[in-house]
């Protein structure tokens, strides 16, 4: 068994359920102030993702975590040139974890103003946080010919963020989060807040198209079929099939963040000073040794927590309510 490459696709897998499942808590986020007119209609929006927003960012752990112990020297270069980013994703998601906890804390109009516009914001930089990392590791960044970032201090992370593949990532990012967060509002409610929601799915995903569009016309062959999905995305909420649309929309992201990483297999960090300095899947992976180790813990954890979240998705299945409750 070809354990180098086996790893590659968990690690792939783990980045990829991190950006569907955490992509509509940061829609959800993002939308439930503007699609909630009163304190109760937005608390029906987070109430949608509050069994299941915990345990969608243990994907990002696993991600890292994987990253660290089958491809150590990809773990290295990755944090090294994306530090300042890494840095601001860890702290938006500090602060969008306490917005979300603290929020019924308190019994006070003004006190849940702030937790979601605090929410809202945290969640909008997440989202662009980690499209604009996902757009740095597909266009690469500086790495030398030991496989080492160029540059010192802050300035290595300072020039990827100014590159136009980290910024578009970043718009592609927000318009991902707004899509899937308004189709799965639209899937998951009931009232006023699945009627805006359904609205709000139609330009949004359209927008979304358009530019996948632009970046398949500007020669970026995986971005076709993206384009074509969340075309469809678009289609499906306007004639108001919610489950089609919802699915639509993760499928169009899973393939865009799976392309993003898998597309110039077997590179895994591309350099952007010379090809033959990217680090690939064999010359980045631990020991065969190490390998086989952690393979054994994958077999005993992962199933369980494919369970776990399979079981709290079913449990939490119902739409939930944003009508006023009548007494």
């Amino acid at each position: 068994m070809d354990l180098p490459l086996l790893w590659f696709a968990l690690v792939v897998l783990c980045w990829v359920l991190f950006v569907v499942l955490e992509g509509f808590d940061f829609g959800v986020g993002m939308l439930a102030p503007l699609l909630g007119r009163d304190a109760g209609e937005r608390g029906a929006a987070l109430r949608t993702i509050a069994p299941v927003w915990d345990g969608n960012e243990v994907w990002l752990v696993a991600a890292i975590g994987v990253t660290f112990a089958a491809f150590p020297d990809w773990y290295a270069a990755m944090l090294a040139g994306l530090y300042l980013p890494m840095v601001l994703l860890l702290l938006a998601l500090a602060v969008r974890g306490v917005a979300l906890e603290f929020r019924g804390k308190k019994d006070a109009a003004a006190w849940r103003v702030r937790c979601d516009v605090a929410l809202a914001v945290s969640s909008a930089v997440t989202a662009a946080t980690v499209g604009g990392l996902l757009g740095a590791l597909t266009g690469g960044i500086a790495l030398d010919d030991g496989g080492d970032v160029a540059g010192t201090g802050l300035a290595r992370s300072l020039a990827v963020l100014g590159e136009p593949h980290t910024l578009l990532g970043a718009l592609a990012g927000l318009l991902a989060a707004t899509v899937l967060g308004a189709t799965y509002l639209g899937l998951r409610t009931t009232g006023p807040v699945r009627e805006r929601a359904r609205a709000w799915a139609v330009p949004a995903a359209a927008t979304a198209a358009a530019l996948a569009a632009v970046v398949a016309a500007a020669g970026a062959r995986p971005a076709v079929p993206v384009a074509v999905l969340v075309g469809l995305v678009a289609l499906a909420a306007g004639v108001r099939r919610e489950g089609w649309a919802f699915a639509l929309a993760v499928t169009a992201v899973a393939v865009a963040a799976g392309a993003g990483f898998a597309g110039r297999y077997p590179v895994v960090l591309p350099s952007t000073l010379a090809d033959e300095w990217s680090l690939t899947v064999a010359g980045a992976a631990a020991s065969d040794t190490a390998l086989r180790t952690i393979s054994v813990a994958a077999l005993l954890i992962l199933p369980g927590v494919l369970a776990y979240q399979a079981l709290a998705y079913w449990v939490f299945r119902r739409r939930v309510s944003s009508e006023p409750v009548p007494t």
